[in-house]
C-alpha cells in the first residue's frame, strides 16, 4: 500500500514538472520573439514606415520630396538611423549613390552648406574652404565627362617671360604645369541633358571648394588667360603626383627632336 502511494506521489510530481516545463519554454519562446525597440517590447510582426529612393541617385545630390518613398517594412528588417517620414530626407544631400527602393540613412546625409538659388544644387564646405566657380571652357567638361564629386587635377598653359631684364623681357615662353591636383567638383552649372529632341545645354562653370589661397592662384590664371584643360583621376587615387613644368626645350630634349633639319 505504502509502495503504491508512492509511486502515486511520484507520477504526480512528473506531472507538475512537466506542466511547469511547458509553461516555461512557452513563456521564453514568446519573449524570444518579442524585441525592444527605442525601450519598448515590439511585436515581431509590427511594420515600420522607411524612407527609400524613388529611383536612383549618383552622389552629392540635393533631395527633394518627389525623389523619396515611403514603404512598410518588418520592424526587424529596419536597420538603424533610417527615417520615417519624407520631411526628414528634403532638402538633405547625399553622400554616397543610392539604388532604387534603397533605405535612406540618416549616417548617409549631410546638410548643404549652399544651396543655388535653383534649387537644384548644394555643396559641402569645410570651415578652412571657400567655394569658387570657374569657367567650364576645358574639353572635358563640354564632352559631360565630369560629374560632381570627381577628382580632378587642373592643368594650365601661360606665357611666361624669358628673364627679367633686357631683350629676353620683351619675349614669352609657353610653359604647362600642374597648378592644383586633386580637387574635388563640388558642383557643375548648366549642362543639363537634354530631353530627347533638344541640345543639351553647355555647363558654364564648375564649383570648386578650395582654400583660399588655392582660390587666390585661380584668380590670378583666370586673369592672365591662363588655358586649362581638367584631368580625371581614378576613383581613390588622391596621392599626389610629381610633376615638371612643360616647355619647349623639354619637349626637344625628352623627343630628341633635331633642330635646324633641312636647313
Amino acid at each position: 500500500m505504502a509502495r503504491t502511494r508512492g509511486c502515486i506521489w511520484l507520477v504526480a510530481g512528473l506531472l507538475v514538472a512537466l506542466v511547469a516545463g511547458v509553461v516555461a519554454f512557452v513563456t521564453l519562446s514568446r519573449g524570444a520573439e518579442r524585441q525592444e525597440v527605442a525601450g519598448q517590447q515590439i511585436d515581431p510582426g509590427t511594420v515600420v514606415d522607411v524612407v527609400v529612393a524613388a529611383q536612383a541617385q549618383p552622389p552629392l545630390t540635393l533631395l527633394t520630396a518627389e525623389m523619396l518613398a515611403v514603404k512598410q517594412i518588418p520592424v526587424q528588417a529596419a536597420p538603424e538611423g533610417y527615417l520615417s517620414e519624407t520631411e526628414e530626407a528634403a532638402g538633405k544631400m547625399t553622400t554616397t549613390e543610392l539604388a532604387a527602393g534603397e533605405i535612406l540613412l540618416t549616417s548617409r546625409l549631410v546638410t548643404p552648406d549652399v544651396v543655388t538659388g535653383d534649387g537644384r544644387l548644394a555643396v559641402i564646405m569645410n570651415d578652412d574652404q571657400v567655394l569658387m566657380a570657374f569657367p567650364a571652357n576645358d574639353l572635358m567638361t563640354s564632352l559631360g565627362v565630369l560629374k560632381p564629386g570627381d577628382h580632378v587635377d587642373l592643368l594650365f598653359s601661360l606665357d611666361f617671360p624669358l628673364g627679367q631684364t633686357g631683350e629676353d623681357a620683351n619675349e614669352t615662353e609657353l610653359v604647362t604645369f600642374n597648378a592644383l591636383q586633386n580637387q574635388t567638383i563640388a558642383a557643375i552649372v548648366g549642362g543639363q541633358p537634354a530631353d530627347e529632341g533638344e541640345q543639351a545645354s553647355q555647363a558654364k562653370a564648375l564649383l570648386l571648394t578650395v582654400s583660399p589661397q588655392d582660390a587666390l592662384t585661380l584668380k590670378y590664371l583666370k586673369d592672365a588667360n591662363a588655358t586649362m584643360d581638367v584631368v580625371l583621376r581614378a576613383p581613390g587615387a588622391d596621392q599626389p603626383f610629381e610633376t615638371e613644368p612643360v616647355d619647349i626645350d623639354r619637349i626637344i630634349n625628352e623627343n630628341r627632336i633635331p633642330l635646324g633639319v633641312g636647313r
